[in-house]
Formats: C-alpha cells, structure tokens, sequence
C-alpha cells in the first residue's frame, strides 16, 4: 500500500470529449511526482495514463504506482474523486 498527497487536480466536460481530467499528486518515498491523466466518455468506466510531472524517475517507481492503481480501487477513485471535485458546473 502506498501513501498519496494530491497536490493539485482539474477536470472539464465537453459534449465532444467527454469527462477529461488530470490530478499531481506525490508518493511518500519516492523522489518524483507523478500526474495522471483521465478520459471518460460517460463519467462511468475510466482511461488513464500515468507519467512522471516534471522529470524522468525510476522507472520501478513507475511501475508501483502503476501496479498499485491496478490493485487498488480505492487509490483509483480517490484520483478520479479529485478530479472531479474540480469539474465547473455546467
């Protein structure tokens, strides 16, 4: 289990695009932040990427933070809950 700060997020909507949204956040023990990047066309089942925010980590650093959003529902929707709380009103 990993320890997350979010440090910033935003999320817009369009008729278009559909839900997109990016949230930083950093990872207790780990020298670089990281931002995903989230895509819903409905606001229901999500896409994302993730990458590093300002510069190139170690890319086992990556991969746990990867592994743990796969295994971690709740890690997941706590970066999708950020997002989202940014959302405009329409």
């Amino acid at each position: 289990m990993i320890t997350v700060n979010i440090m910033d997020a935003a999320m817009t909507y369009s008729k278009e695009s559909g839900y997109v949204g990016r949230v930083h956040f950093s990872v207790e023990g780990h020298t670089h932040d990281y931002e995903i990047t989230l895509h819903s066309k409905r606001g229901t089942e999500w896409g994302y990427g993730l990458f590093f925010l300002n510069q190139s980590g170690k890319e086992e650093q990556l991969e746990e933070v990867e592994d743990e959003l796969e295994e971690n529902d709740e890690l997941f929707d706590q970066l999708v809950q950020a997002a989202k709380d940014k959302l405009a009103p329409k």
